[in-house]
């Protein structure tokens, strides 16, 4: 069964903040708009050594392995930073994992580690390794970051003022499948939740957790293969509920991706909320990750048992 994590304490003005880059490069215009986002908020943001690098072979990585794990590293053990914003997602989250040294994270205060999408990586082995309660949220170097009001301002709530954020209710979600449940809030991004299993830093099963899925770009058949494995490999036994997010791009289209998402979950006889307002989409929310919450199906509702930063 998940425990719930380790908070971080919250954020306030005048507070340091790291910026990295563990995934994918990040256009340079882009990045200083959003760091100047962080700085009408009040933050001073620190750029990890590589945070604007790119591996010397590999262009869709930000710099080599080692570059991208040592700035995770050093931003995570940085006494003058509150929190770590992963710059964005795309690819090479995994190939980080092994080179951090979770023994020396783990001996250090959480700090709020906030991304989404190929970040679910990261969300995922701190959990394990670390007891760290995390924020899936908007990735801070994408033009959605400056242009999208709404995701923006869910993100600072949940960072400065938590305990106004401990009830997600957003428009549009739907009842898939009816019922209450509590557990642990985990998973993130369906691809990556699939390319963990039996790896290391990843948790044996989602028992005992409310679980988020979402994608972007796949195909359905795709979509089908990934469900398909982690219910013939056990991986869902015992999950408590299910929160479905965007599934931006996937072809053929949403509404077939819906009718698959809910012929693969209905079986497991848990509550289960489409349409949740998280990852690929406009007006994203932010959603705490290992914390102890409610799951009101029928209300459409998710309901932390208290805030996500301390």
């Amino acid at each position: 069964m998940i425990a719930a994590g380790r908070r971080a304490r919250r954020l306030r003005p005048g507070d340091a903040v790291s910026v990295v880059a563990p995934c994918s490069p990040v256009p340079a215009d882009v990045l200083d708009a959003c760091l100047d986002t962080l700085r009408e908020w009040g933050l001073h943001p620190v750029e990890g050594e590589h945070l604007r690098g790119r591996h010397p072979r590999l262009p869709y990585l930000a710099g080599t392995d080692a570059e991208r794990a040592a700035d995770l590293q050093r931003a995570w053990l940085d006494p003058r930073t509150a929190a770590v914003f992963c710059a964005r997602g795309g690819d090479g989250a995994h190939r980080v994992l092994d080179l951090l040294d979770f023994g020396e994270l783990r001996r250090a205060p959480a700090k709020a580690l906030v991304g989404f999408s190929d970040v679910t990586a990261l969300h995922e082995a701190f959990s394990v390794e670390l007891g760290a309660v995390t924020l899936h949220g908007p990735v801070v170097a994408r033009t959605s970051f400056t242009e999208d009001a709404v995701a923006a301002e869910h993100l600072r709530t949940a960072l400065f003022a938590p305990q106004t954020a401990t009830v997600l209710s957003p428009p549009g979600a739907e009842t898939l499948t009816a019922g209450t449940a509590r557990g642990v809030t985990m998973g993130g991004n369906l691809s990556v939740l699939n390319d963990s299993l039996a790896a290391p830093h990843s948790r044996p099963s989602a028992g005992g957790g409310l679980l988020l899925l979402e994608d972007v770009g796949e195909d359905v058949s795709r979509i089908d293969r990934m469900l398909t494995q982690l219910l013939r490999s056990g991986w869902l036994e015992g999950v408590a509920g299910v929160l479905l997010g965007s599934w931006a791009q996937c072809t053929p289209d949403t509404a077939l991706v819906h009718t698959l998402v809910l012929e693969r979950l209905a079986p497991l006889g848990v509550p289960v909320v489409g349409e949740f307002g998280f990852g690929h989409r406009p007006a994203q929310i932010t959603v705490p990750l290992g914390a102890a919450a409610t799951l009101d199906a029928d209300a459409a509702t998710l309901t932390l048992e208290r805030p996500a930063l301390e």
